[in-house]
């Protein structure tokens, strides 16, 4: 079945569902998954493993350039055995819960969500996603969207994808066909492999051309949501030029 025919819409901001280890389908859902990770997605579970971001890459991911017009996509890599199960699901269910990416979260909702405009609000609407395998909807449990995400802890995750959303729904210019390449690799660098971003920041002559405050630069080296803020910040300016990161003026 096609992923377009998977999706309902949501009739009125309620639905049934839940999920537990007693369920039929328990963990049937975890296998033989397109799942798009999301920057954000990646820091969570890299940091959760213990593993620096490029090694989390090699290990967990692969890169598709066909599920975005732009930009490469990163996807989390299944099993490649029969079973095609997610790297993370167990018997008892998933062993990287609390950093569990935002649609596994999210699941059974879908969020077609749109942000070209930094100034205007999230453009989102909910699907549900049914799937035939899954009994949860059997349930008796009713939520609403707003008590769903709550309870699925996605405030967060949603408030740094959507910053990211700005970047590869904008429809501005990347420039001429000759510097595309670059920032495919800076776009790439930035939203996925974190470590080297801010080894590319601190090994190079970054800070001695561009404004960056004292405070924001401690944060950029100590911490790496604030790096990922900053990062999100750079690709603006390094692929839309937009004046989000100010350059030095020539002594």
């Amino acid at each position: 079945m096609k992923s377009e025919e998977l999706l309902h819409c949501l009739v009125g901001n309620t639905f049934a569902f839940s999920c537990h280890k007693e369920i039929r389908c328990f963990n049937k859902c975890c296998a033989a998954l397109q799942l798009v990770l999301t920057p954000y997605d990646i820091l969570r579970l890299k940091n959760r493993l213990g593993m620096s971001s490029g090694q989390f890459l090699e290990t967990h991911t692969i890169t598709r350039f066909d599920r975005h017009p732009r930009f490469p996509m990163v996807l989390l890599k299944m099993a490649l055995d029969a079973s095609q199960a997610c790297p993370f699901v167990s018997s008892d269910g998933c062993t990287v819960y609390d950093d569990r990416p935002g649609a596994c979260r999210i699941y059974p909702l879908a969020r077609a969500a749109q942000k070209a405009d930094p100034e205007k609000a999230v453009r989102e609407k909910f699907f549900v996603v049914k799937e035939e395998h899954c009994m949860g909807f059997e349930e008796e449990r009713v939520w609403t969207v707003e008590s769903w995400m709550s309870d699925q802890g996605l405030d967060e995750y949603n408030g740094m994808n959507d910053r990211w959303l700005e970047i590869i729904s904008s429809s501005r210019s990347l420039g001429s066909k000759e510097d595309i390449p670059r920032k495919l690799q800076m776009f790439f660098m930035v939203s996925y492999n974190l470590d080297r971003f801010r080894s590319f920041l601190f090994g190079s002559r970054f800070f001695q051309l561009f404004q960056v405050p004292d405070e924001v630069r401690h944060g950029v080296e100590n911490d790496d949501m604030a790096l990922m803020s900053f990062g999100f910040d750079w690709l603006k300016f390094s692929l839309f030029g937009l004046p989000t990161v100010q350059p030095k003026s020539p002594a």
